[in-house]
């Protein structure tokens, strides 16, 4: 597979909610650089993410659009998250099953058929201000 439909699968394993899938395609050392807060580094951490994540939010990406460059290393991806918020979190607004629906956006590195890096930016601002 290409660099490009590494990530396209990815993210439909993301929207099939199947987080195996997703960690069968990602690097052991991933780096995963959020939006907010220090990277993470390595399989274990973002497995934990994935499953805060899954607590926390239900989440499905639509108007998908990939974004690749010539070497096939990179690959950025521009969609749509719509999202319920079913956990809070410290910092956060509480959570009483808010819908939400948010531009966000992700850079992605793809080296010997596993995904590097991903790295995911979003208006948190904006996501504060629609689940309030």
């Amino acid at each position: 597979m290409t660099a490009l439909e590494i990530v396209q699968q990815y993210y439909t394993y993301f929207n099939d909610k199947n987080w195996q899938g997703m960690l069968s395609l990602v690097d052991p050392e991933i780096r995963h650089e959020p939006n907010q807060g220090d990277a993470r580094i390595g399989i274990e951490q973002f497995t934990k993410f994935l499953e805060h994540m899954d607590e926390s939010y239900e989440e499905t990406l639509t108007d998908l659009v990939f974004f690749s460059e010539p070497t096939q290393t990179r690959v950025a991806a521009e969609f749509v998250v719509n999202g319920v918020y079913k956990k809070g979190e410290d910092g956060l607004p509480e959570a009483r099953h808010q819908t939400y629906e948010l531009p966000a956006g992700a850079f992605l590195e793809v080296k010997d058929g596993k995904i590097t890096r991903v790295t995911t930016y979003y208006n948190l601002p904006l996501w504060i201000q629609r689940v309030s």
